[in-house]
């Protein structure tokens, strides 16, 4: 009988079947049928690859075993001279439902609880309790107890509502008592012996590895920690309704990490990738035109034929090493619509990432030898009816706690006085955007107060002074205790310590993470 051709257009791993096949063809009728028998699937192939590395004792002289061994050697041989090492995979005999998670590789943690307390099964490790060194009672008991305490909260501020008189004032005594009630959980902190404490931390990792969260107690005070839980909670509950909503699939169609340049980065929410890149859980993304791939060799590729070294627009600041572009969604709308689904792997509220016609974009960056690195940006509406001067903000997470948020705030709030408005950013803010904002519009104030000279003082004019709106003064004056109220007159007052504390921390900062307004080189945009 002649040899068996291969069929034109086949596909490799037929090619395969066909060429294993053919080494065993014999004229009589017996040999091909010991061919059938002999002839193996991928399958059966895996099937009997793992029944050899799981049985105690293995025969050499089984024909089967032979033909494995050649075949899984034939493989190894071609992966090696394309470069790339495959292993043998071994299948195990139940998966858990949460594919490709962290519950598959340790055996101890199941399924049953949540750490929310409101639902009886859980789909990542992030919401298992016995990794975070709980079970499924205690969470059930914590999520009672949070109840309770939201309505306990609700109900006094209902009360406090129909009280008509002196709202203001019952107010501003319970956040005292409430803050005095905080400092003094957080001086109750329990105090362990160093040695003892490590050497039970020690035990804990030796014992449980990365299958548990590393132990939390004793670390701060007992307030700070039921604090951190009940945002642990929140942000799980938060993700178990994208799920249930469909965004977010059962162990699937989220980003986990992404390449970016030469930082690998964790990502933080949901983004809507278009789904065969979503589904991959890993992307690799060029630093500078932000084109998202599939492997490290596309991106190998790319990034010898990319000729992009910094974003594309206008660069409309520089001093020293850091650079902001200014790029117009309408011109580069491929590059923008890239940075949008960027930033959403790290905000919470953002909502636009197609329609970015409409927007200005600033790009902040750092340069060096290779290029215009990105740090971070803001985007804001070519026409805001209501003078918003950021649409939306993000530092990237390498980039975080060194200053570089506030020196993008800065430089929107420093177009905003070029154009003559006073600004504000755009609501809902993120809780990282809040807190920066606050911090800021903290600074703003105090540095004002301590060139200010003189006697009276208006809102308005701190307004027009600094751009910023007087809706953000008033309150910030209030969380910094600056505002009162008497005889009928709000009065601003000048709290000394404060001042000197905000003077001591600029001196030992410096100047290195501030804008320069002579650096600028901008006009307003006309006609757009």
């Amino acid at each position: 009988m002649p040899r068996r051709k291969r069929n034109a257009g086949s596909s490799s791993e037929g090619t395969e079947d066909s060429d294993f096949s053919a080494e065993h063809t014999d004229s009589s009728e017996s040999d091909a049928h010991a061919v059938r028998n002999t002839r193996l699937t991928r399958s059966s192939l895996r099937l009997s690859r793992n029944s050899q590395d799981s049985s105690p004792v293995r025969n050499p002289s089984a024909p089967v075993s032979e033909e494995v061994g050649n075949y899984s050697t034939h493989r190894v041989t071609r992966s090696q001279q394309q470069g790339v090492s495959v292993l043998p995979k071994k299948y195990a005999l139940r998966q858990s439902r949460s594919s490709g998670s962290d519950t598959e590789q340790h055996g101890e943690i199941s399924e049953r609880g949540h750490l929310t307390g409101k639902h009886e099964r859980h789909f990542s490790i992030s919401g298992c309790p016995l990794y975070h060194n709980l079970s499924a009672d205690e969470c059930k008991v914590k999520a009672s107890s949070r109840d309770k305490h939201v309505e306990e909260r609700t109900l006094s501020q209902r009360q406090n509502e129909n009280r008509h008189s002196a709202r203001q004032q019952a107010q501003m005594e319970r956040q005292l008592r409430y803050k005095e009630k905080v400092t003094e959980m957080r001086r109750k902190r329990n105090s362990v012996p160093l040695k003892e404490q490590k050497d039970k931390y020690t035990e804990h990792r030796q014992t449980h590895g990365s299958s548990r969260e590393p132990l939390l107690e004793n670390i701060t005070s007992d307030y700070d920690l039921e604090l951190f839980r009940k945002a642990q909670a929140r942000a799980l509950d938060d993700l178990e309704k994208l799920r249930l909503q469909g965004q977010v699939t059962e162990g699937g169609n989220m980003i986990k990490t992404i390449l970016f340049g030469r930082y690998e980065l964790d990502t933080w929410y949901h983004s809507p990738y278009p789904e065969e890149y979503a589904r991959l859980g890993r992307l690799y993304m060029c630093e500078f035109c932000l084109k998202y791939m599939k492997s490290q060799t596309i991106l190998r590729r790319h990034m010898a034929k990319c000729v992009w070294k910094h974003p594309p627009g206008d660069e409309v600041y520089r001093k020293g090493a850091i650079s902001v572009f200014e790029v117009d969604g309408k011109k580069n709308k491929i590059y923008c619509q890239n940075l949008c689904l960027l930033a959403k792997l790290f905000l919470d509220h953002k909502t636009l990432y197609y329609d970015v016609e409409p927007f200005l974009f600033y790009v902040m960056t750092e340069a060096d030898n290779t290029g215009c690195h990105l740090v971070g940006y803001f985007s804001k509406e070519k026409n805001s009816f209501l003078n918003y001067n950021v649409s939306c903000i993000l530092t990237m997470p390498q980039y975080m706690r060194q200053g570089y948020g506030k020196m993008l705030i800065d430089f929107s709030y420093l177009l905003s006085k070029v154009e003559e408005k006073v600004g504000s950013p755009e609501r809902p803010l993120s809780d990282l955007g809040l807190i920066s904002y606050r911090s800021y519009w903290k600074e703003v104030l105090l540095h004002y107060l301590y060139n200010f000279q003189g006697k009276e003082i208006s809102i308005k004019e701190i307004s027009q002074e600094t751009a910023v709106n007087p809706v953000d003064i008033v309150s910030t004056l209030q969380s910094l205790q600056m505002l009162k109220y008497w005889k009928g007159k709000h009065l601003i007052l000048k709290r000394q310590d404060l001042i000197d504390d905000w003077k001591t921390k600029e001196a030992k900062r410096g100047s290195n993470k501030t804008i320069d307004p002579t650096s600028l080189k901008w006009s307003p945009p006309k006609g757009i």
